[in-house]
């Protein structure tokens, strides 16, 4: 497993997205379907770094307030990009991204989901919106200072092997809630949250002159996706939320749910490295390949693997596998490397690729760390950890903790004992300013949510609790399908042909669907 380390901390990133200030005016409204909306954004050149990745699209800043209960204080920029429709007779409006995280930078996004095939008849309705939310990038970015010397996994904890490993996790977040604290230096920390993001984006919507703003999500997205809707649903327009994590927030019943969409998603990984056991050697039936990760998990927990890369030991095993399971893409890296571990070839698992593996979802990438010594995951893992912590109440009990771990490890034995274990959250220092948004039913009928069945971070469970809290306002598409992403980033294409639809005409399904492999 090269860089093995290197390579489970990117993953790690993958895993679980007020009134104007006085600087921004109210622009003018379209006047119809086809017309150029008046609005404030002053567009030019993105960043040479999101120019490069992204040729052809185009950046500007608007103003937001950083406390929006204080819209006339402290003002922060948040960077939005565009990618302009090219048929001025179809373009109805604006559609804006979200990727994920929280913490995923969504500048290139437009670019991205156009190269990896969005219709021409979506790119052709509106103008393709991405941005850096608060917090993020090129949007006043927080840091908490994580280095790249310091032994920190991303968002999810590591694996608990037994009841003292609970303990250990929870002083270890602690410190690095305090490590948080001592590095916000300038108040910025406290103002990220959904909530926040949320009126962030009417506040775009504004600046771009548009009445009403159409968005895609995904992962985390949903979340901020459901928020805007709840929050400002006279001026949503059409809402996709795509992996679904059940909520307007990310809580501890949510990241326990990590433990069921590995239970559900394993097998299809399962399956494939049966099928090929002659290539990988990890088993020739579904059972055995469970039994081979159990058995390999639990040597490297006794003694870690010491590749090139560094110590693999069994809470990154489990790790990595994990996120192995987000695309039948990552499948034969992930082979791979448990071929190698069983193998106990160090020098020849030093030479696997780093880096995070294409998962067929729009998730988000390192931005290079601004100051020296600092990972260049800083700001994603620091964004992750705001978002988290201040949009709900979090146990702050070690024992809550050791009582989930136990009952997890038993339930979901193949990675509950990671996502059930302490959070930095339990010792958030600033805390929620504000209740969570709360899923609102009433509105306009202008939502669909699509979900895999099988989804390692996102269970299907969470598109069900969702549609069930928008009531008739959504609609949920349940794919007979695999990994993290339906929607541009999958393949299914009964779930593209109606997500189009919905886009493009506004046929939201009649009731729920169920769209066949």
């Amino acid at each position: 497993m090269g860089r093995r380390r290197g390579a489970g901390r990117n993953w790690a990133v993958a895993a679980a997205i007020g009134l104007a200030g006085p600087l921004v005016a109210v622009p003018a409204a379209a006047d119809e379907q086809g017309t150029e909306p008046a609005g404030r954004v002053e567009w030019g050149a993105c960043p040479e770094e999101v120019a490069a990745e992204a040729p052809g699209i185009e950046c500007g800043l608007v103003p937001v307030p950083l406390d929006h209960s204080d819209p006339g204080g402290t003002q922060i920029e948040i960077m939005v990009s565009r990618l302009a429709s090219q048929n001025p007779d179809e373009r109805r409006g604006v559609l804006m991204f979200n990727p994920g995280g929280p913490g995923g930078s969504g500048l290139t996004m437009p670019a991205d989901l156009v190269s990896r095939g969005l219709p021409a008849e979506v790119a052709d309705s509106y103008d393709l919106i991405g941005m850096d939310t608060r917090g993020v990038g090129y949007s006043a970015p927080i840091s908490c200072g994580f280095t790249d010397e310091q032994d920190y996994r991303g968002a999810i904890p590591p694996y608990a092997v037994d009841d003292a490993a609970v303990v250990e996790q929870a002083a270890a977040a602690e410190a690095v809630a305090a490590q948080c604290a001592d590095n916000d230096r300038d108040g910025r920390l406290r103002h990220v949250s959904t909530a926040n993001t949320a009126r962030d984006l009417d506040l775009i919507r504004e600046a771009l002159g548009e009445p009403k703003t159409s968005f895609y999500g995904a992962s985390y997205g949903t979340a901020l996706g459901a928020a805007y809707a709840s929050m400002f649903p006279e001026r949503s327009d059409r809402i996709v939320l795509d992996s679904n994590i059940g909520d307007t927030h990310l809580d501890h019943e949510g990241m326990r749910r990590y433990g069921l969409g590995a239970e559900e998603t394993f097998p299809d990984f399962a399956r494939w490295a049966a099928e090929r056991h002659d290539e990988y050697g990890l088993g020739e039936s579904e059972e055995e390949v469970r039994q081979t990760y159990s058995e390999l998990a639990e040597r490297l927990d006794e003694t870690p693997a010491d590749t090139a890369g560094g110590p693999v030991d069994g809470g990154l095993f489990r790790l990595s596998t994990f996120v192995g399971l987000y695309s039948e893409l990552s499948y034969p890296v992930t082979a791979q490397a448990w071929q190698e571990l069983l193998a106990s070839d160090p020098a020849a698992a030093g030479e696997l690729p780093d880096g995070t593996p294409d998962t067929g979802a729009a998730v988000p990438g390192a931005r290079p760390a601004t100051d020296a010594g600092l990972s260049p995951y800083d700001n994603t893992w620091s964004v992750f950890l705001a978002v988290t912590c201040n949009d709900v109440e979090w146990p702050e009990d070690v024992d809550t903790y050791r009582r989930s771990v136990a009952e997890d490890r038993e339930r979901y034995p193949l990675f509950g004992a990671a996502s059930a274990n302490a959070m930095p959250c339990a010792s958030w220092s600033s805390g929620p300013s504000e209740p969570p948004v709360e899923v609102l039913d009433e509105g306009p009928s202008n939502v669909l949510i699509v979900q895999n069945r099988r989804d390692p971070v996102t269970p299907h469970l969470g598109g069900v609790l969702l549609d069930e809290k928008f009531g008739q306002r959504s609609r949920l598409v349940s794919v007979d399908g695999s990994g993290h992403g339906v929607y541009v980033n999958g393949d299914n294409a009964c779930a593209q042909d109606v997500t189009t639809a919905f886009l493009v005409g506004g046929d939201l399904p009649e009731q729920d669907t169920s769209c066949p492999a």
